[in-house]
């Protein structure tokens, strides 16, 4: 597959775990529009996430959901700052851990940690259901949580179960910083410049139109999108489209919901025709 993108101009929304993305589309020759989502900030006051870091290593819970990769990230930053990042590192591995998706995996593998249980679905509903078949009863369950989203249906799933839930929100976004990249890439897929944009969570859909919403080009974002294929990483993402009377062009062969099977269909799918650079020049 290698080169197999070469001339082809993909837009990717992009956040911190997508920079492995970015680097797979290049291998495979693509020009890569990257466009920031969001700015991510350590959570303003740290004190609760250094008390919350200090429970884990002097009474810690039964059990640990990582809900990102980045959110292990700034925990462990900041118990670096603390000084007792080793110490952390220990608690946690003797953890049941688990995680939504295969992200907060790729974190724990950084320190060495491996997940007990990885859910198919890397989504609140996937974490619920996977928690749903093991005996809560009794536990205090460490929830690492992500900003900008009701986790309150996710809490109250673990706390049915005679759980006790210890959160932690150790990140903010600052969206209205990226919103000038997010306007421009719209104006571009407006022009017809890009070949395709990859989607790879739901969260990304949603962002983009509430900012063409936002700035007053919700039109040219909506004939964009009808001028250049939309590639969904998933059956969520797929919904979220659908949801807002958008369309997936290219999907993963296979039921195989990750970047190299994306990027596999967008070469097949693409390669159909020519990089819209090539047919503009001549």
């Amino acid at each position: 597959m290698v080169d197999r993108l070469t001339g082809y101009r993909i837009l990717i929304l992009e956040t911190r775990e997508e920079a492995q993305f970015s680097r797979l589309l290049a291998e495979q020759g693509a020009d890569v529009l990257q466009c920031p989502m969001f700015t991510i900030h350590d959570a303003p006051d740290s004190a609760p996430i250094e008390a919350w870091i200090r429970r884990m290593i002097d009474r810690p819970c039964d059990d640990l959901v990582l809900m990102t990769g980045e959110g292990l990230r700034r925990l462990l930053k900041v118990a670096r700052r603390m000084n007792i990042e080793k110490d952390f590192i220990s608690a946690l591995a003797a953890l049941r851990k688990f995680a939504r998706g295969p992200k907060p995996g790729r974190a724990l593998r950084e320190i060495g940690l491996q997940p007990q249980v990885t859910t198919e679905k890397p989504t609140s509903e996937g974490i619920a259901e996977i928690l749903s078949r093991v005996n809560l009863k009794g536990h205090r369950v460490g929830l690492q949580l992500y900003p900008d989203r009701d986790h309150s249906v996710l809490i109250g799933a673990i706390t049915a179960q005679g759980a006790e839930v210890d959160a932690v929100l150790p990140y903010v976004y600052d969206a209205a910083a990226a919103d000038t990249n997010i306007v421009t890439a719209i104006g571009e897929m407006a022009k017809g410049h890009i070949d395709a944009i990859a989607l790879t969570s739901s969260g990304q859909v949603r962002r983009l139109m509430e900012v063409a919403q936002a700035h007053g080009c919700e039109a040219s974002l909506r004939e964009g999108l009808a001028r250049t294929p939309i590639a969904s990483v998933g059956p969520v993402v797929s919904e979220e489209l659908k949801s807002l009377g958008l369309r997936t062009d290219i999907y993963p062969a296979n039921d195989a919901y990750f970047m190299k099977p994306l990027i596999s269909a967008m070469a097949a799918a693409l390669g159909k025709n020519p990089p819209r650079s090539t047919v503009m020049a001549s």
